[in-house]
C-alpha cells in the first residue's frame, strides 16, 4: 500500500484540518470599538446577542486635548424593554458584566457632560471593548482552576465555540420554521379573503341585474 508522504494531511483530514483553522481564527481576539463623542451629544451602539450569553466588556473615556477638566460621560447600557443593566455616571475607565436572559437588542449608550462653549470645544475619545459568548470567557483563569494543559484549553475553547455555533444555527432554523408558519398564514388569509371577496362581487352583480330587470319592468321598457 502506498504510505502518505511527509509533511501532507491524510485524505480525510484535510476538512478537519481546515475547520479547526478556521475556529481558530474566528475565537481571534476582537478589536475594541472607538469614535468621538462631541460635547453635549449621545451615541448609542447596538447588538443582538442571544439568550443565557455572558457579556463583558471594558470601557475608557479620554479627555479632550488641552481640556483641565478631564472627561465627562454617562455610560448606560439597556435592553429593548428599557431596563437598565450597568449604568455609570462620569464613568472615565472600567469594566461591566452581565448575563442576558432572553435574545434581545442590547444598546450601549455614552452622553457627553462636557459644555459646548462658545468656541470649538475638541471631542473626547471613547474606546469600547465588548464581548459576549466565547470571547467574554477568561480561559486563563479557568486553566488554573482547572489545572488544563494549554492543549486542553484550547480544545475548550475549541469545543464552546463549535456549541455557540451550533446555537446559532438552531436559533436561525427555529426563526425560519416561524417565518414559514408566518407566511403559511398569511396565504391562507389572503385566500379567504380574495374568496370571500370573489362572493361579495358576484353578488353585488346578481343583485344588480335583478334590480335593473325590475326596474326596466317597472318603467315597461322590457317585457
Amino acid at each position: 500500500l502506498p504510505l502518505p508522504l511527509p509533511g501532507r494531511p491524510r485524505p480525510g483530514r484535510a476538512p478537519l484540518l481546515a475547520l479547526l483553522l478556521l475556529l481558530v481564527v474566528a475565537v481571534g481576539p476582537s478589536r475594541p470599538i472607538s469614535f468621538q463623542l462631541p460635547g453635549k451629544a449621545r451615541k448609542c451602539l447596538r447588538e443582538e446577542i442571544h439568550r443565557d450569553t455572558l457579556v463583558t466588556g471594558e470601557y475608557e473615556i479620554d479627555a479632550p486635548p488641552g481640556s483641565s477638566t478631564g472627561p465627562s460621560a454617562n455610560l448606560k447600557i439597556t435592553d429593548s424593554a428599557g431596563h437598565i443593566l450597568y449604568a455609570k455616571e462620569d464613568a472615565t475607565k472600567g469594566k461591566f458584566a452581565f448575563t442576558t436572559e432572553d435574545y434581545d437588542m442590547f444598546e450601549a449608550c455614552f452622553e457627553s457632560k462636557l459644555p459646548v462653549g462658545t468656541g470649538r470645544m475638541p471631542d473626547q475619545l471613547v474606546i469600547l471593548d465588548m464581548k459576549h459568548g466565547v470571547e467574554a470567557k477568561n480561559y486563563e483563569e479557568l486553566a488554573k482552576v482547572e489545572k488544563l494543559k494549554p492543549l486542553e484549553v484550547e480544545l475548550r475553547r475549541l469545543e464552546d465555540l463549535s456549541e455557540s455555533i451550533v446555537n446559532d444555527f438552531a436559533y436561525m432554523k427555529k426563526r425560519e420554521e416561524e417565518m414559514r408558519d408566518t407566511n403559511e398564514s398569511t396565504n391562507t388569509r389572503v385566500l379567504y379573503f380574495s374568496i370571500f371577496s370573489m362572493c361579495c362581487l358576484i353578488g353585488l352583480a346578481t343583485w344588480q341585474v335583478f334590480y335593473l330587470r325590475r326596474f326596466f319592468k317597472a318603467k315597461k321598457l322590457i317585457e
